[in-house]
């Protein structure tokens, strides 16, 4: 565990990691909100957030719902950020801008681009499409690989070094506005079902803890904050909300399908 008067924070290899401001931001106004030193732990995989979280050695992590529910009995709901009005989002299946494809069955021989093994977006829904047509992904593309980031999925699309892919539609709707010049460059092929976005999440038995509350209190009142509202309006998100644990129930019904019939 962080040092008493200390946290640690982690956060997946999202579109975010790669921007240094929002990042300073965000540690700024966590240290102010909570009153203790923060300090934002970054890997390079879902996994390895996940791994430190569920072992105590981080304090909350902003982690995707798939992990969240593998790991829902060993984790807790902090809060949900809030986007567009909900804390939903979708999965978006791109392909090239100028690409003649109409389902996803189009896509059967392509070279795939996914984001990360316990990516909801990123991977499982697709894993879901595959599964509900009882073929696994050796069998329906050419060949698939993981960039382990979402950016890094509308790069592969939009280079042409895959011919369609993987990624978390916030990510995609996002880097449309910032870098239309990439995104345009690719289209959406398949849009999922509604799905609750990334949770920041906590060790479940840290729940009432002073930590726990202070991270949840920081989240939960961002838009009261000059520094707050300026990460969220970065992020492109309106705030954090309490969401229920139900608001996962999709991701979980992803998960039976793909153990069921992948």
């Amino acid at each position: 565990m962080a040092r008493e008067g200390s946290i640690r924070f982690g956060l997946t290899p999202v579109f975010l990691s790669n921007d240094l401001e929002v990042l300073d931001e965000l540690q700024a106004y966590l240290a102010a909100a909570t009153r203790r030193e923060v300090q934002l732990v970054t890997q390079r995989t879902y996994q390895e957030v996940t791994a430190l979280l569920v072992s105590g050695n981080l304090d909350a992590a902003w982690i995707c719902g798939y992990p969240y529910m593998k790991f829902r009995d060993e984790l807790e709901l902090v809060a949900t950020p809030v986007w567009r009005g909900s804390p939903l989002y979708q999965s978006y299946l791109i392909i090239g801008s100028d690409r003649a494809a109409s389902t996803f069955d189009d896509c059967r021989g392509d070279i795939h681009a996914f984001s990360d093994p316990d990516s909801n977006s990123g991977y499982l829904v697709t894993k879901t499409y595959l599964a509900e047509r009882q073929v696994s992904e050796e069998r329906f593309f050419r060949k698939s690989f993981f960039t382990y980031g979402h950016r890094n999925v509308i790069r592969a699309v939009a280079s042409g070094l895959a011919d369609s892919g993987s990624v978390d539609g916030y990510v995609w709707e996002v880097m449309r506005e910032t870098e239309p010049e990439l995104v345009t460059r690719t289209k959406v092929l398949v849009k999922s079902k509604w799905n609750g976005f990334p949770p920041v999440a906590a060790p479940a038995r840290t729940l009432g803890f002073k930590s726990f509350l202070a991270i949840q209190n920081a989240l939960l009142t961002m838009t009261g904050s000059e520094l707050g509202r300026s990460v969220l309006k970065k992020l492109e998100l309106d705030g954090f909300t309490r969401a229920p644990p139900s608001t996962f129930d999709s991701i979980a019904a992803s998960m039976d399908i793909v153990r069921r019939l992948g």
